[in-house]
């Protein structure tokens, strides 16, 4: 599976939207980034060009000229007016969220979802469907493909690009492929390039679990916490400090390999006594409990290494049963930390449901619109 094949004549022509897609990106200055996402956590409600500048530090002439910039752009706009302490009323700006969009694909090992999202992460369209990673690339590209044109179809603003999220290892850097579990077939494949050739817009791939992260701490979750996905699969995406953390051959975050049980049953990565082998194990018996005392103690490996401030769920597993992990993977956490004299790190389900991926690979796409891609 290692080149990229044919795009086809489609695919070269793009997805559709508009052409701002360019235009958009290349506003992508450090000073404008702290503006954009000023604007967007203020909401509807907006926020003054005097907040602004105390809020970044910048001078009140940049930020007029930044949002001058923004409003020509059609991505700031007026939101009305806000009395001040004296003087005139503050005019008051909000972000356009429908004056650019991204696509989000979480690309799992029996199913594409593709989501279209607005400049604040807002879902405005999304389209599911059956799929075998292991079909062989042609197919898959096809499929993946297919899910973003209906995503976009009848947009009329800017498409920034898209971001794929999918099972790793894999090179973010690069957007290549490694031996993704289950399937080594793909070892080497350029999925990236593979894809903005067919798409004709920017592409961004990364691992399901760095994607979820991102989005959450792009939706407010902040300080360091570990997302463990537990669907067709297991992994974890961290966030350390308020930035995904990928390390440094972006490997981070395969959570699901670590071995708590030698000579334990056979892991398709090769190794015996995963937490994955063992967790999806207990799931395919439905031993809930004893899935979520597993999964409990990766958790606490983890918590123990990084000293995180919670532990979120997430995954489809995960969403058939929450209050079944969520008291399994806290008692676990809970006694863990009884033996060591310190308090316990907090579980609960992630938000955002089944999507949270798709989601969050968009978010690899706005991410660096709003200062938020480091990694």
């Amino acid at each position: 599976m290692r080149g990229a094949g044919s795009a086809g004549a489609a695919g070269r022509a793009g997805v559709g939207g508009g052409g701002g897609g360019v235009n958009l990106l290349a506003l992508r200055s450090h000073n404008t980034a702290l503006v954009l996402d000023l604007l967007r956590t203020a909401g509807d409600e907006g926020i003054s060009r005097l907040e602004l500048a105390e809020r970044t530090g910048l001078t009140p002439q940049a930020v007029s000229k930044i949002t001058g910039r923004l409003r020509e752009e059609g991505l700031a706009a007026e939101a009305g007016r806000r009395a001040s302490t004296g003087g005139k009323p503050r005019t008051v700006l909000r972000l356009v969220p429908e004056a650019g969009h991204a696509v989000g694909v979480h690309l799992d090992r029996d199913e594409v979802r593709a989501v279209l999202v607005d400049l604040r992460g807002g879902v405005v369209g999304e389209r599911r469907a059956a799929l075998d990673l292991g079909a062989g690339a042609q197919d898959v590209l096809a499929a993946v493909a297919g899910a973003v044109r209906e995503s976009v179809a009848g947009l009329g603003g800017a498409l920034l690009g898209a971001g794929v999220a999918l099972p790793g290892p894999l090179d973010h850097a690069r957007g290549v492929l490694q031996r993704v579990t289950g399937f080594p077939e793909w070892d080497g494949f350029p999925l990236r390039d593979a894809l903005a050739q067919r798409l004709g817009v920017p592409v961004v791939v990364d691992k399901d679990t760095n994607a979820a992260a991102l989005g959450l701490a792009a939706g407010g979750e902040g300080g360091s916490f570990a997302y463990l996905h537990l669907g067709t699969g297991l992994g974890a995406g961290l966030v350390i400090g308020g930035t995904v953390h990928r390390g440094a051959r972006t490997g981070a975050g395969e959570f699901g390999h670590q071995v708590i049980q030698l000579d334990g049953p056979p892991c398709t990565c090769g190794n015996r006594g995963c937490v994955e082998a063992l967790c999806l194990g207990a799931v395919a018996r439905g031993d809930l409990e004893e899935a979520a005392r597993v999964l409990g103690a990766g958790a606490a490996n983890l918590a123990a290494l990084l000293d995180i401030d919670v532990v979120l769920l997430g995954g489809r597993t995960v969403a058939a049963a929450p209050e079944a992990f969520t008291a399994g993977v806290g008692a676990v956490l809970e006694a863990h930390a009884r033996r060591t004299g310190q308090d316990a790190v907090p579980v609960r389900v992630a938000p955002g449901g089944a999507g949270a991926v798709a989601v969050g690979a968009a978010h690899l796409v706005l991410g660096p619109v709003f200062g938020l891609g480091a990694g």
